[in-house]
């Protein structure tokens, strides 16, 4: 008997066929424009998953009609009951809206949103669409996790730039605005696009913040202390006591080099450093090199040997001592988990604890990233790196915020473009657009052997410097610190690593994201931390029968390190040990941005 079963079969032949056809074109397509130079391979394949997404959604509408239909009628439900509510304001009466945004939209808080009838309808319509078009995505059928998440990424940027707040014409503060400045914001707004891409050659980032209100070494980055070592890949800071005695044992900091170290002193009040070197800490940290081309065949051994090994060497050369404390953030945690395992299988104990911030060992769900991670996509960013040698740091941190499109794209594009206002003065934005450029080899390594395979946290499953290691082995007490809304190293994600690590391990929770988390001084008595000493096999398990405390985490963390202290020495003075100082710091490293470290 024919009928839609029949009919499904025969559209899904049909679509089997068609879909065959358009990969083979895609790859011709692909191999064309990547040959001529037109676009580079990751960008191809980033357009390519894009059109994968788009058409995959187009054959769900033929392969699932039934289910279309059923979207359709809920659609069609509440577009009558914004006619109806259309209808109640037209005559005066006060009605609730239909759909309003959630609370951390900010698209539509201005007043003309809901003062004036026709904005107020566009907006709600535009809610309904948008989130009807999520719904049916999140609803197709047969479609692997991964895959489902990268289609409802490319489903929800598709709704978010289509959003009514973006165009000028269908912003009512927008219009307001342009009446009441003659139309100059729109003036004001075009040279600060001018100067965004001028700023950004080759490679446009909305502006973000006021760039001529900072300076690294002046405003930023400012606390005193001297560069004491230095090689290709970074330089070694020592920072200046303000205390007459400190901890015998030195604190080493080995921070992410995807962005820039100075998220952990940017202003003093706000200074992670600055607060460790008034709780009487001798502080050294590694101030990352921004690479250009010349670097390219620098790899994750290379990043661990010239970084915190070689570091070590010199703050024990610097201070005499020989074991310190370690700390990690970010990518930062994860090369120094790769330390920690080489160094046991060396039988070497230079390290008394170690302290991961917000760090992924264990890659199983990598988060809002994980979009982009797949086997093509790698492919194609490889291809970019063997052409180019490094992968661009405003590329990264353009993905970065592609993970938050309309708090930190579309909210931009709107107030600097279309209402002329110049970018508020905020160091935190001013560090997120300095960013730094990643060296082929290194980044490549690193998005297969941990993203793509997750090959860190199995046993002897890599070789680093001559030596498998295993996460298991390492006898170094450590502290775990991850933040609860991080969607760049997911917490829950980052406790599985702290199960895979050996040794007395403890597990501290943190309000709020991947930097706020981390960077909250106790005088702020924000976000609170979670604890519980007991590690169980499942992360809500744990956080269940965890306590909340309020405030900041930093003095619950400095209680736990006094541990490893191993008492107190006079305080010491950067360059007046065996090592001399070289400059002051903030160092030059630092200071070089990513465009200008492609040209050397």
């Amino acid at each position: 008997m024919f009928g839609l079963d029949t009919l499904g079969k025969a559209v899904g032949q049909l679509v089997n066929g068609f879909e065959t056809n358009v990969r083979q074109g895609q790859q011709q397509l692909e191999k064309a424009l990547g040959d001529a130079g037109v676009l580079d391979a990751a960008t191809l394949s980033t357009i390519t998953e894009m059109s994968d997404a788009y058409r995959t959604m187009a054959e769900d509408l033929l392969l699932h009609p039934l289910r279309f239909a059923g979207a359709e009628l809920d659609l069609t439900r509440k577009h009558a009951a914004l006619g109806y509510y259309t209808l109640a304001r037209l005559v005066g009466k006060d009605k609730k809206p239909v759909v309003e945004p959630e609370a951390d939209d900010r698209r539509f808080q201005a007043e003309e949103w809901h003062k004036h009838l026709p904005f107020d309808v566009l907006h709600q319509a535009y809610l309904i669409n948008s989130q009807a078009f999520l719904n049916w995505a999140a609803g197709m059928e047969g479609i692997p996790p991964a895959g489902r998440d990268q289609m409802l990424f490319y489903a929800r940027h598709l709704t978010s730039a289509l959003s009514p707040s973006n165009f000028p014409a269908t912003n009512p503060e927008v219009l307001r605005i342009t009446w009441e400045r003659k139309g100059m914001n729109l003036i004001d707004g075009g040279r600060q696009l001018i100067e965004d891409l001028r700023q950004n050659p080759s490679l446009f980032n909305v502006g973000m913040t006021d760039r001529s209100a900072f300076e690294v070494g002046r405003n930023l980055a400012t606390t005193p202390g001297k560069v004491v070592f230095q090689n290709e890949l970074m330089q070694l800071i020592q920072y200046s006591p303000t205390t007459e005695t400190v901890s015998k044992r030195p604190l080493l900091i080995v921070p992410p080099w995807i962005n820039k170290y100075y998220i952990l002193d940017l202003t003093a009040r706000n200074s992670f450093i600055q607060w460790l070197v008034n709780q009487g800490q001798t502080v050294f940290i590694i101030s990352w090199r921004n690479p250009g081309p010349s670097l390219r065949d620098k790899g994750w051994e290379d990043y661990m040997e010239l970084g915190p090994l070689a570091a070590m060497d010199a703050v024990t050369e610097a201070t005499g001592e020989d074991q310190m404390n370690l700390i990690g953030y970010c990518i930062g945690g994860t090369l120094l988990g790769s330390t920690l395992a080489w160094l046991k299988k060396k039988g070497r104990n230079p390290v008394a604890s170690a302290t991961y911030l917000t760090t992924l060992l264990d890659f199983s769900d990598p988060g809002g990233i994980g979009v982009f991670i797949n086997d093509h996509s790698i492919r194609g960013i490889e291809k970019m790196l063997e052409r180019k040698g490094y992968l661009d740091g405003r590329a990264m941190a353009f993905t970065f915020n592609l993970l938050r499109e309309n708090e930190l794209f579309w909210s931009f594009w709107t107030n600097n473009y279309l209402k002329g206002q110049k970018p508020a003065a905020f160091d935190l934005l001013y560090w997120n657009t300095d960013g730094t450029n990643l060296p082929a080899r290194m980044h490549s390594y690193y998005l297969r052997q941990m993203y793509l395979n997750n090959r860190l946290v199995k046993p002897d499953s890599l070789n680093l410097l001559g030596e498998s290691i295993n996460l298991s082995e390492i006898d170094v007490p450590s502290f775990f610190l991850s933040a609860r809304q991080d969607h760049i190293a997911k917490w829950k994600t980052t406790y599985k690593g702290a199960l895979a690590h050996g040794g007395d391990v403890r597990f501290v929770l943190s309000g709020s994201g991947h930097i706020a988390g981390v960077i909250n001084p106790p005088y702020k008595e924000k976000y609170g931390y979670w604890t519980n000493d007991t590690l169980v096999p499942d992360a809500d398990a744990w956080f269940e029968k965890s306590e909340h405390h309020p405030g900041s985490w930093w003095p619950h963390w400095l209680e736990w390190i006094a541990r490893f202290s191993d008492g107190d020495v006079p305080a010491r003075i950067p360059g007046e040990g065996k090592l001399p100082a070289i400059e002051d710091a903030p160092g030059s490293y630092v200071k070089v941005k990513a465009a200008e470290a492609v040209k050397q």
